[in-house]
């Protein structure tokens, strides 16, 4: 069913599954998210509401978005809350990616597939018994592509792949009652992969005054001056005409940077448009996309007699990702000043905030370090033009060991019961590296300061001329869990679950060290001196219902169920703060979902038709959602319910005719909960107005004070002192929204999979088969607050295959997927203030279509 459906990985299985979600997140994570449950948090010390398991083993970094299936026995997806059978809890659900296992017969596949933007895909499988105890198993996978888009500077493709995957399981089975396996997966990836997508700003210029208060007569005082009253981008809908466009980079931190030294005059973007076309990029380089992964896995079952078995499965990983792009993807449209800005901090006198570095002392200075305008950037290159350019990536390694012990007694009684540890480390790293800042150091150095400039390239943390997020990260967890179920009758079982988990989180503390004396990495910041944080949640969780069997007549067979279930997830610390924000909670609490489900599966005539129904309520406690605040991630908690019904069934009327249809309903409401949308912080009140801060975050004060600050900076020619208006006593946040009634992000009211395929038999062996697939999903929000500028609109797929295939094995296939070629947005990320609040928009993949033949032994 996979292979026929097209679904080549894991963000593919969206196609299939009722009310299911999936896209790509801003830094190296993604968002699958299951009836409303996901992962809308930044935290490298968060969790994933979906637990993603390879062979029952649970594994906390992972690489369901880039790796595809292959050799797979099945793919589970378990909805709702789970945790109280194996691995690790989780309250939105599970995928459960079961491998093929060696068995005593010989068997092998090999597939090779063509197509369009130059894919080259090639799959193999051997299966080779070893006498009567030991089995080998060996499959891999290779693709290369070339890109969907091209880098207009560079004329390279982007967003192409280039990777590999195999897996090495040996078999062991000395007795009937004692089998094992140990699996080694490799995965791969090294290529021009964008992380994200396409850029969505409506340029804000900023105003033409401040509520009727003109700014400076000096044109540059003026230029800066407006700036600081601009957000970079305006909050519009993602769909309006001029979403293409480009941040206005004087509301950016780089552009802060830029008028600080006077490297910059006005926006460096100005009347700058984006390249239409949504898969191509204007970057000053390459994007760089690295992945890598080894997992092992040991797996024991043993029968301890007639009515036990013991299971014991461990597994050990390694993960890391690299991914590194220009953080604009458009390049500058002026250039930097050969000589300072007349209007900058250097040469403005002390008495009004600035050094008070004589003119022609500074441009002295100023043509020594940057000659004709460039600036010599380690990080960024020489270049004399505004450059700015990003590092996400994360490094892990994990270790698990599960015992389970599983009953089959005559009796109405029986048990599955077990306990897992798991030891998990991992360091993220976040850069974001801006020429302007660089260059301010080096003038700051000039002057006696002495900020650690980054001599490399690729930085290694030893530099404070960069925005440089680091917080290595362990978690130790342990959980008790088991069922027991109980007979009552020949068709009435009842089943207790219950799960005990024992979290322990550790954080190190490293203050963003943008601007500090020195070079290495930085201690603690002074609002929280302790080197380590953590935290420790201690949870019981569990399930209760029933399984009926009814003899009702009219079908083949029924199974009637209801179930109370609790799922848990752990809470986690807020990443350090890059400014002054003691007033951030330093934790975010657990989020908890009490499901209550009731569901019927049914088959009839004789097997033909299996139809199932699902009826879902969610009391949702604590969600936790994120939001960029001040160049850090503060993660809340709010509460929703959810409610839903789900549809599955397959129909085979007659021989070779076989139909599928999967249909889910969601209803999500936040109950309650208040947050500030950064986008929009003054919610149209007209006698407020959002201006920068010194450190290009933004603030919302009263329109008279930003009146009157603008007054003075008027009568003294000099625009500075508008960064300090975020210091009044009258300077707030914003308005906050109040969030109840609102929709969960990524949660779509209908999602729809209907499938069909007849297969003709030719006779001496030969058949062909035509199948198609069509997926819809409704409309979206990206954020709690439900803004326009948060719609993403509903979007469909369309997937065809054509297959001849004998029965001994050999196959041709035709396949287009994306018939129609969407361009549909999945989700957008909403940046900083000091970024100029611009979106990252993710996208499916454009169509796509090639022709594979493969054989089967």
């Amino acid at each position: 069913s996979l292979e026929k459906q097209k679904i080549d990985g894991g963000p593919n299985l969206v196609l299939a599954i009722p009310n299911v979600n999936f896209s790509k997140g801003n830094f190296t994570g993604y968002n699958f998210q299951i009836r409303g449950v996901g992962s809308k948090l930044v935290s490298g010390s968060g969790d994933a509401a979906t637990g993603i398991h390879l062979n029952n083993a649970p594994l906390t970094a992972n690489n369901l978005f880039e790796t595809e299936f292959y050799d797979v026995e099945r793919v589970e997806v378990l909805r709702g809350p789970q945790g109280t059978l194996y691995g690790r809890n989780a309250t939105g659900g599970v995928v459960n990616i079961i491998t093929s296992k060696p068995t005593h017969e010989f068997e092998a596949m090999v597939r090779a597939e063509v197509g369009n933007y130059e894919a080259r895909k090639f799959r193999a499988m051997i299966n080779i018994p070893l006498g009567d105890v030991f089995s080998l198993r060996v499959a891999g996978t290779t693709l290369t592509r070339g890109g969907f888009g091209t880098n207009i500077v560079t004329h390279n493709d982007a967003d192409d792949r280039n990777l590999y995957g195999f897996r090495v399981t040996v078999g062991f089975q000395p007795s009937d009652n004692f089998k094992a396996f140990f699996m080694y997966d490799r995965f791969h990836e090294s290529d021009n992969r964008s992380r994200i997508g396409k850029q969505l700003c409506t340029k804000d210029p900023g105003p033409a005054n401040v509520g009727g208060v003109a700014f400076s007569a000096d044109p540059n005082t003026a230029n800066l001056e407006q700036g600081f009253f601009s957000q970079g981008c305006k909050a519009t809908s993602v769909y309006s005409a001029n979403i293409l466009g480009t941040v206005d980079s004087r509301a950016t931190l780089g552009g802060l940077f830029g008028a600080l030294g006077g490297f910059q005059t006005g926006d460096a973007y100005v009347g700058k448009m984006q390249t239409p076309d949504i898969r191509d990029i204007e970057s000053s380089f390459d994007p760089i996309y690295k992945a890598d992964t080894d997992i092992f896995e040991f797996n024991i079952d043993w029968d301890l007699n007639d009515n036990l078995k013991l299971t014991a499965l461990s597994s050990y990983s390694k993960n890391s990702l690299f991914t590194r792009q220009d953080y604009n993807r458009y390049t500058p449209s002026t250039n930097f000043n050969v000589a300072p800005n007349p209007t900058n901090l250097v040469t403005t006198p002390a008495a009004f905030g600035g050094l008070g570095v004589p003119a022609p002392t500074y441009a002295a200075i100023y043509a020594g370090l940057f000659p004709g305008g460039v600036v010599n950037d380690p990080q960024n290159g020489a270049t004399n033009r505004f450059a700015t350019s990003d590092i996400s990536s994360g490094y892990a390694k994990q270790f698990t060991q599960e015992i389970r012990l599983q009953s089959s007694f005559d009796g109405p009684v029986n048990f599955n019961v077990g306990g897992i540890f798991l030891d998990f480390k991992a360091t993220g790293d976040y850069y974001v590296m801006f020429n302007t800042g660089t260059a301010w150091y080096q003038v700051q150095n000039a002057l006696g300061a002495n900020v650690g400039i980054d001599p490399n390239k690729t930085p290694n943390h030893s530099g404070h001329n960069y925005y440089d997020s680091y917080g290595p990260y362990h978690l130790k967890s342990r959980a008790a869990f088991g069922e027991v179920y109980y007979q009552m009758a020949e068709n009435f079982k009842w089943t207790l679950g219950l799960r005990y988990t024992d979290d322990d989180k550790q954080v190190e503390n490293h203050a963003v060290n943008l601007g500090f004396p020195g070079t290495g990495i930085s201690g603690p910041p002074a609002a929280d001196p302790r080197p380590i944080l953590a935290v420790r949640f201690q949870e019981t969780t569990g399930r209760f219902g029933f399984d009926w069997k009814p003899d009702l007549g009219f079908t083949n067979q029924t199974l009637i169920y209801a179930f109370y279930s609790k799922g848990y997830k752990a809470g986690g610390l807020n990443p350090a703060c890059s400014l002054a924000c003691a007033t951030y909670p330093a934790t975010f609490a657990p989020e908890f979902v009490n499901s209550f489900e009731v569901g019927m599966k049914n088959t009839l005539l004789d097997g033909a038709l299996v139809a199932n129904f699902t009826a879902f309520h969610y009391d949702y406690k604590g969600y936790q959602v994120s939001k960029i605040v001040n160049r850090t991630s503060l993660n809340e908690n709010i509460d929703a319910k959810i409610k839903g019904l789900e549809f599955e069934g397959i129909w085979a009327p007659v021989h070779g005719l076989r139909f599928n249809l999967a249909s889910g309903y969601l209803n999500t409401e936040i109950s309650k909960g208040t947050s500030i949308d950064v986008f929009n912080r003054t919610q149209g009140d007209p006698t407020l107005i959002v201006v920068k801060s010194s450190s290009a975050s933004n603030c919302v004060v009263p329109l008279a004070v930003a009146q009157g600050t603008l007054g003075v900076a008027n009568a003294i020619n000099n625009p500075f002192p508008l960064l300090g208006i975020c210091a009044n006593a009258l300077a707030t946040d914003g308005i906050a929204v109040n969030l109840k009634g609102k929709e969960l992000p990524n949660s779509p009211h209908w999602t729809l999979s209907l499938g069909a395929q007849y297969t003709l038999d030719f006779g001496s062996g030969w058949s062909a088969t035509l199948r198609g697939d069509y997926y819809k999903q409704t409309k979206t929000f990206s954020r709690i607050y439900n803004s326009v500028p948060d719609q993403i609109d509903g979007w469909d797929n369309v997937n065809v295959t054509f297959t001849v295939a004998d029965s001994n094995g050999l196959a041709f296939e035709a396949f287009v997927k994306n018939a129609t070629d969407e361009k549909a947005i999945t989700d957008t990320y909403l940046t900083d203030d000091s970024s100029g609040l611009y979106r990252n928009a993710f996208y499916t993949e454009p169509r796509t279509y090639g022709f594979a033949v493969s054989k089967k032994w």
